[in-house]
This record gives C-alpha cells, structure tokens and sequence, in this order.
C-alpha cells in the first residue's frame, strides 16, 4: 500500500492535495497520525518565543571606542610627561652649548605645547570620522608617543644628548602634531560635519 508523501501531507493542510491523496487519508489511520503529529509539530513551532537581537548595540560600542580613546590619551599624556621631565632635568645637568640651539629649542617647545592644547581641546569623540581618519589619527598619536619615549630616554648615560638631536625630536613631534591635527580638523571638514 502507497502512503501520503509530505508533500501530499502538507498540500492537505493547505486544501490543495489530489482527490487520491483526499480519499487514502479517509481510509489510512498511518497518514491521519502522520499529519496530526505534522499539526503539532506546526502547533509547537508557533508556540516557541520569538528570539530577536538587540535592536540597538551602537551604545556598547561607542562606549568601548571612547574607553580605547582615553586609555591612548592618557598614555600619551604620560609620555608627554615623562618625555618633559626628561628634557627638564637634561637641561638642569647639562647646561646649553649654542645659544641658537637653546632659541631654536625653546621655539620648537612652544610650538609643540601650542598644538597640544589645540589638541586638547579638539573633541574628536563628537565627531563621526571614517575608518581609515581613525586608523590614520591613531597611527600618527602612536608616532608621537614614540618620540616621546625617545625624548624621555635621550639625556640618560645609555642616550647622551646633543642640542641638534634634541632640536631634531622636537621638530619632528611638532610635524606629527600638526599632521594629526590636518587630519582630525581637515579630514571631519570635508564630510561636512
């Protein structure tokens, strides 16, 4: 004897099966037990809670962006320090050789602490960037932290100093400044934010 294929069981849900598939339904208590367990199943299926996702998961992202942002703020702040420190005390031990070198220093400084407060008070946490500003923004403050790692080693025994070195290291933090500063300004400007 031929049964009811699942096809044929689920067209006679649907009031569309043949008149055969109609007719060994009447006569075959297999097939009528196999389409009340389909109905349950069905019944079951329906009963189950619906499952959705979060709707909104840009809060815990933003905010694991944000936390990344000040832990590399206050990294390079410590470097800031320690790099400042360093230079301090080197200038206390070793006293200047040029007096061109010593102005040319000075001018340099200034303008590096002119870009960190305009830095400072940039708020780039306000404003949508790209991908590709971010990862640009972040690779020239790891530039930075860098140098001032190398300004914070530079008058110890290991490193000794020469004041054109010195000059050198902070025109080169000065440039790195101003190109994060391009790019934090220059690059949100042209997205029209």
């Amino acid at each position: 004897m031929m049964h009811c294929t699942m096809d044929d069981l689920l067209a006679l849900k649907e009031n569309e099966a043949s008149a055969w598939a109609k007719q060994h339904l009447e006569t075959c208590p297999a097939c009528r037990a196999e389409l009340d367990a389909l109905y349950q199943r069905i019944a079951a299926l329906k009963a189950l809670p619906v499952r959705r996702p979060a709707r909104d998961r840009w809060p815990a992202v933003r905010d694991a962006i944000r936390a990344d942002q000040r832990r590399r703020r206050r990294r390079w702040g410590a470097w800031s320090l320690a790099a400042a420190a360093g230079i301090a005390l080197l200038l206390l031990v070793r006293p200047s050789g040029g007096r061109v070198d010593a102005a040319e220093l000075q001018r340099v400084k200034q303008q590096s602490a002119t870009l960190e407060a305009e830095l400072d008070r940039y708020d780039p946490d306000g404003r949508v960037t790209s991908g590709r500003t971010a990862a640009l923004a972040a690779v020239l403050e790891d530039r930075i932290a860098v140098i001032d790692g190398e300004l914070a080693q530079l008058g110890t025994p290991q490193a000794p100093v020469r004041r054109a070195e010195l000059v050198k290291l902070w025109q080169e933090r000065v440039d790195a400044m101003q190109q994060l500063m391009s790019v934090r300004v220059t690059r949100v400007a042209y997205v029209g934010l």
